[in-house]
């Protein structure tokens, strides 16, 4: 079994494609919009196959930073611990925050973690 995609609800979706094509080297398919319902959505392929679904609605305008039931952070093994932390250093340097520095978690990972432009937590994750 394999993860197809996750999807995320935005509230700019252009930056946030600008993001994950960016620093994650992911690649966006063409808009997709529905100008009846008031939706558009990216689709943004990574190396691996794995999508993200970037979306906007009309329809979802309220936004809330509380911790809420869905999806809790995106994991991306980005390589060796040397590679985690650079790409902690690069992030940083761009304006990125990062809310958890390089570190091995109880259960074993080499990872650290920040935000993406919406408040979406990022695990830069290790090879184990």
């Amino acid at each position: 079994m394999k993860i197809e995609h996750i999807a995320v609800w935005t509230k700019d979706i252009e930056n946030m494609k600008n993001f994950y094509c960016k620093f994650f080297d992911g690649i966006a398919n063409d808009i997709y919009i529905n100008e009846k319902k008031g939706f558009k959505s990216y689709f943004i392929k990574f190396s691996d196959g794995c999508r993200l679904e970037l979306m906007r609605s009309i329809n979802v305008n309220k936004y809330s930073n509380d911790v809420t039931f869905g999806i809790a952070h995106i994991a991306f093994v980005v390589g060796d611990r040397k590679k985690v932390d650079d790409m902690t250093s690069f992030f940083k340097s761009q304006g990125i925050k990062i809310i958890g520095e390089p570190r091995i978690t109880g259960d074993g990972y080499y990872e650290s973690v920040l935000l993406d432009p919406e408040k979406n937590t990022i695990e830069l994750v290790a090879d184990k």
